[in-house]
């Protein structure tokens, strides 16, 4: 009975193991970007996008001024909207990293580079404090 237990024990905890380590792999469109901003440079003009919570955009131009918006993902899209009736969006298919530049094409046929000034990491990698 005991071998049993152990077997059904053992089986029990590889499924834990197994369900952590595929939770770990998955990424959630957008979470490494909710609360943090991202530099998009379109024909040489940078803009700063700020990536709220609740889906919140604020788009600052090179002269200062905030533009509002909505973002969005959904069918490995990322979408902006600043409420001209039609939201931009561009292909979304895997997490952006800190300072890696990403070149992006939107469906309004327009090519950017897109620079994470930060992002945040998945609870699993990250490191321990140290007290």
């Amino acid at each position: 009975m005991n071998i049993k237990l152990s077997a059904a024990l053992l089986a029990s905890m590889s499924a834990i193991v197994a369900s952590s380590s595929a939770s770990a792999q998955m990424w959630t469109p957008g979470s490494e970007i909710v609360g943090q901003s991202v530099q998009v440079n379109t024909n040489g003009t940078v803009n700063t996008v700020y990536f709220d919570q609740g889906g919140v955009a604020r788009i600052m131009t090179p002269a200062g001024n905030t533009v509002p918006g909505r973002w969005s993902t959904a069918n490995q899209q990322l979408c902006l909207d600043i409420g001209t009736g039609s939201a931009e969006c561009w292909p979304y298919r895997s997490a952006f990293q800190a300072g890696q530049v990403v070149t992006l094409t939107s469906n309004c046929n327009v090519s950017s580079q897109w620079t994470a000034n930060n992002t945040n990491m998945p609870e699993q990698q990250r490191m321990p404090e140290r007290g």
